[in-house]
């Protein structure tokens, strides 16, 4: 089943234009609503909270198709898609990365400096396997070259530990370029 993430800058402004069943998540027993899954279609319903009466990995296996809806405010100070387009192609000044205050704001690398600074990454893919690394399957590769990095970040891990997929890497890199490119715009 694919993984589709969308991203918005207001996803309860997006989820009150559709009909839609927030997804539910089973941790230590209890069913939870998913912080941001949710099924556009009909699926078994809890009739007391309205989500899915499902764990998500079981609604797949049944065949539901379960989309995750993302707040990312990045986006707030994107003016346009052509402005995005700009902002996704223009190189980004890669030295930002060494600034413990900077990568702190930064999406999905904030609280992990240290592993950005260990690797310096300089271009998108191999700020994508950055993001790789933060997961714990593939931790251990931040103490190896590039070289190896880039051949081994994107193979699953045989122990089923969760690891992020080349694809979602390679979107939030580019999220994270668009967000740097809009912080040099701002100096």
């Amino acid at each position: 089943m694919p993984d589709v993430d969308i991203d918005f800058h207001n996803r309860e402004g997006v989820l009150s234009l559709f009909r839609h069943t927030p997804a539910t998540i089973v941790k230590d027993g209890k069913h939870e609503k998913h912080k941001t899954g949710i099924y556009f279609h009909d699926i078994p319903v809890n009739p007391t909270t309205q989500h899915s009466s499902l764990d998500y990995k079981v609604a797949e296996g049944r065949g539901y198709f379960k989309v995750d809806l993302l707040n990312v405010s990045i986006y707030e100070k994107v003016k346009s898609e052509k402005d995005l387009v700009e902002l996704m192609i223009k190189e980004p000044d890669w030295e930002m990365l060494k600034d413990p205050a900077i990568v702190d704001t930064l999406f999905h690398l904030n609280g992990h400096f240290d592993i950005v600074s260990k690797l310096e990454p300089k271009n998108i893919e191999q700020l994508a396997a950055v993001l790789a690394i933060i997961r714990p399957a593939k931790r251990g590769l931040m103490y190896k070259d590039w070289k190896d990095i880039l051949q081994e970040v994107w193979e699953k891990p045989k122990d089923g530990s969760y690891f992020f997929k080349k694809s979602h890497a390679i979107a939030y890199a580019h999220a994270i370029v668009v967000q740097m490119n809009l912080i040099q715009r701002e100096i």
